[in-house]
């Protein structure tokens, strides 16, 4: 069954706080997952990412992969992959890149620019839609899982 939430997050540091909260729920899930990161240059999904990887024990920078696709988080129970599409070219790169290794068993893969790999990707678990309201973000999520 699919689970519709709506948030909204005032500020950058807010939304860090917001993707620990939801890091930290997604290290409770047993089985991988592949988070859909939906919204326009600058809406906040790295900062977003920054959190999620923040609630794993991830202490140093993240920026957006939008040059390598995908950088990895190694953590003592779980990866994160990180992958940004935007500059991706057509989606059978992400064939040639290997794009289905990075999805075992004990993954999360947060990928930014989904469209961009459509035909390719698996089924998203979880879809985060982030819209920029006045100097806010609006957040729908979506689970499924």
């Amino acid at each position: 069954m699919k689970n519709h939430s709506l948030f909204f997050i005032d500020n950058e540091a807010d939304m860090v706080a917001f993707g620990e909260q939801l890091g930290r729920e997604f290290q409770q899930q047993t089985t991988p997952l592949c988070i859909f990161l939906i919204g326009d240059l600058g809406a906040g999904k790295t900062t977003l990412s920054r959190g999620i990887l923040r609630a794993f024990g991830h202490i140093g920078a993240v920026k957006s992969p939008t040059y390598t696709l995908v950088e990895e988080y190694e953590f003592a129970t779980r990866r994160v992959n990180h992958f940004d599409l935007y500059r991706l070219g057509d989606p059978e790169e992400l064939e040639y890149m290997g794009i289905r290794d990075y999805f075992s068993d004990n993954t999360i893969c947060l990928i930014e620019w989904p469209e961009r790999g459509e035909g390719v990707l698996p089924k998203p678990n979880v879809v985060i839609d982030v819209k920029v309201k006045g100097m806010g973000r609006e957040i729908h999520i979506v689970k499924d899982f």
